[in-house]
């Protein structure tokens, strides 16, 4: 989402959403001074390697060029990197030298490289510390990817990189009009729970919210916290949640025009009755001493049976292996409906490719960091990873025929159940301002007796500010 994806949108995780997944992203002093921290223009280049196209290296590698890429070491953690990707690139240009680092900060790490036009090749941008995607792009930072997806996929014959793809794949890391990342992981948001303590007490799992409610007063009596998420690091988990609410109430254009910062959107009546709801459960059936706790203690307490509903993306099972008892059952469930006269089924879902990869413009060898992703893309770069992850990727049928786990497999499920009731927002990968003020607004509402129309009204000011603010670069879908 360690942390896992994030934003992706979500998404401590991957925007996501992803990633899925938003985050904490690259601290920028101020937006009219992006490009002097982050670095920009041609002149800045430092040399950088080419190489002959050809049918096998169609994007110009150098074959013996160095090749840097550093890995966010979070809820994915890091062997697929070097157990499956590395060693495909490895055995195409056996004369190259991989050099590969992981750490959980990302832009703590790299910022001062970016800000010295002395970035590694492919970043894989994820966690709480990652780097604002769409000021990297505004400052040039980010290579073009558009060769890359029209480049010939690596293990599937006739086919081109971009045809592989599940459909908005490129779009979900494209900036006006342009793909600048690429969202690797297809990630599915839901609340997660042990089935086999559901199955044990007979707890049925609530489709509307009266049954939501209703299960959430049985648990409680029992001594078992409803519903919990970690303020701390996480709180991006708790307001795609309320915004799947607002989806599923008014359908899926509210988020896109949140997405396009269309006046009002935060202020929509759907969007005020999810905040009602879920203030409500904030209220009711949370424990405020998780205001002060990491993703990974709440989510132990979750394996420890103390928690019954803990939202996130589909990477929570892989992320909690090493504390999940055999005992305990990965499920996830669509978010309940709020009223009786939803536009989306209860069915619906936030799912969306997250878990940003890209290819730094000014690295060495921005070839080779596209190359790399070439490699990710393959039906093969893509099994390994869900084998290792337990997470499904964008690629078309890499996962086809794996059993993997009991959470893979439900995940899977919830997403054939959804079918076109999938949706996505893109604003928090967009607009670092916004998620940051989203989930300190979140925490207010769920944690500290905040309303609905204060986190309404503290989002479209801050919705507005962004607007008028000519110095941030704006982005539409």
């Amino acid at each position: 989402m360690s942390e896992s994806p994030e934003h992706v949108p979500s998404l401590d995780r991957r925007s996501l959403l992803g990633r899925a997944a938003a985050a904490g992203l690259l601290a920028v002093p101020a937006a009219g001074l992006l490009s002097a921290c982050l670095g920009s223009g041609e002149d800045d280049k430092p040399d950088q390697a080419t190489g002959e196209k050809s049918a096998t290296n169609p994007l110009g590698v150098k074959e013996d060029a160095p090749l840097e890429v550093v890995i966010f070491n979070g809820g994915l953690g890091t062997k697929y990197a070097t157990d499956v990707h590395i060693p495909s690139y490895k055995k195409l240009f056996p004369k190259a030298e991989v050099k590969y680092s992981q750490t959980e900060e990302i832009s703590t790490v790299l910022q001062p490289r970016f800000t010295s036009n002395n970035p590694p090749d492919m970043v894989n941008n994820s966690g709480s510390k990652l780097m604002d995607m769409g000021a990297l792009v505004q400052a040039g930072q980010a290579a073009d990817l558009t060769d890359l997806f029209d480049a010939p996929s690596l293990d599937i014959s006739g086919q081109k990189v971009k045809d592989t793809l599940l459909p908005g794949t490129i779009e979900q890391g494209s900036y006006d009009g342009k793909p600048y990342a690429l969202n690797y992981a297809y990630t599915v948001f839901g609340m997660w729970y042990d089935s086999a303590a559901f199955q044990k007490n007979g707890w049925t799992v609530p489709k509307t919210w009266a049954e939501f409610t209703a299960l959430a007063d049985k648990l409680k009596a029992a001594g078992i916290t409803p519903y919990a998420y970690a303020g701390a690091n996480a709180a991006y988990y708790q307001y795609l949640v309320i915004l799947t609410s607002a989806a599923k109430i008014g359908g899926a254009d509210i988020l896109k025009n949140i997405d396009n910062l269309e006046d009002g959107a935060w202020k929509n009546d759907a969007v005020k009755k999810a905040a009602t709801a879920w203030a409500e459960i904030g209220a009711k059936y949370m424990n405020k001493a998780h205001l002060g706790q990491k993703h990974t203690e709440v989510q132990l307490q979750h394996n420890q049976g103390k928690i019954a509903f803990y939202p996130s993306g589909s990477w929570l099972e892989n992320e909690q292996a090493k504390d999940t008892p055999p005992t305990f059952k990965y499920a996830v469930a669509p978010i309940p409906s709020v009223t009786t006269s939803d536009k989306v089924p209860v069915t619906g879902i936030y799912a969306a490719a997250g878990e940003m990869y890209f290819a730094a413009s000014k690295g060495k060898n921005p070839q080779g960091g596209k190359e790399y992703l070439r490699h990710m893309l393959s039906k093969e770069g893509a099994k390994g990873f869900t084998q290792l992850t337990k997470v499904m990727t964008v690629v078309k049928g890499a996962a086809d025929g794996l059993e993997i786990s009991p959470g893979f497999a439900s995940g899977n499920d919830l997403a054939k159940a959804a079918g076109s009731d999938a949706f996505s927002y893109r604003w928090p990968d967009w607009y670092k301002k916004m998620d940051d003020e989203c989930r300190s607004a979140t925490n207010e509402l769920m944690f500290q007796g905040g309303t609905a129309d204060k986190f309404c009204d503290r989002m479209q000011k801050v919705a507005d500010d962004v607007k008028k603010d000519s110095s941030i670069q704006k982005f539409k879908r």
